[in-house]
């Protein structure tokens, strides 16, 4: 995501701070987003053979949102993350779940809620606003995710044993449903493990199959992400749950 993209070329070079280079590629017109390529500096020897992600931890800061209106600092880097994050690759924290703690993950264990960890990494299209007239039209970002056996195993034991399936936050929702498959053995769809990437698009008409609730935050109007929630309880009930939140001065940020 370029700012402002109207004066940025083709095959044009930008510095970063700590002797990092970007490389402007191509823009993808669809997205308005450019393909860049890093690289070091001729001052860095030292980062000649590093990584992607090693190239970004030199030379980038915590993307917080838009509406935080100062600079990251290092404390950041702990707050602006959700306490079992463990595998790099997303754009953004996934902010349902920064509202657990430690303790309280403790605390719903000892009251016999089951934990399963998966893994999805939120690319730059949540952020992108429906433009299509008709929502069925809209072109849904494609986002990268992992389930592990053990996880899928956990969501079927439970949904076996008649408990509920509930996600922390959209990533979550999309990991599941992505994974839902009918099998002769159960009489609901059930979790397979695996991993890929996925463009699933959850919106009233096109809801959950293995998910039976959703913790998550307020999102935009417009969003696919309300779109997500509405998949769930349906499109009036989140308009009325909007409006009250409105009324009671809820505040809609995340961080």
């Amino acid at each position: 995501m370029a700012k402002p993209a109207r004066k940025l070329r083709e095959g044009e070079a930008l510095s970063c701070d700590a002797g990092v280079e970007a490389r402007l590629v191509r823009r993808d017109a669809g997205d308005g987003l450019w393909l860049v390529e890093l690289r070091a500096g001729g001052e860095r020897a030292d980062l000649a053979a590093a990584t992607v992600l090693e190239l970004l931890e030199a030379a980038g800061t915590m993307p917080l949102p838009p509406y935080i209106e100062r600079d990251a600092t290092a404390e950041d880097g702990e707050r602006y993350q959700t306490i079992y994050a463990r595998a790099p690759g997303a754009v953004a924290a996934p902010t349902a779940g920064l509202h657990l703690t430690e303790e309280l993950l403790d605390a719903l264990t000892e009251r016999g809620v089951e934990l399963a960890r998966v893994t999805l990494h939120v690319g730059a299209g949540t952020f992108l606003p429906v433009a299509a007239d008709r929502v069925e039209d809209h072109r849904m970002h494609s986002e990268r995710f992992e389930v592990s056996e053990k996880a899928a195993e956990a969501v079927r034991a439970c949904r076996a044993r008649g408990g509920r399936v509930v996600p922390i936050g959209t990533t979550s929702a999309r990991v599941l449903e992505a994974r839902a498959e009918l099998d002769p053995a159960y009489e609901r769809p059930v979790v397979r493990a695996g991993a890929g990437s996925t463009d699933i698009f959850l919106r009233p008409g096109h809801g959950p199959r293995v998910c039976d609730g959703l913790f998550t935050n307020f999102h935009l109007p417009k969003s696919t992400l309300v779109m997500l929630v509405a998949s769930f309880v349906g499109t009036e009930e989140v308009r009325a749950l909007y409006r009250k939140a409105v009324e009671e001065g809820y505040r809609f940020y995340s961080y």
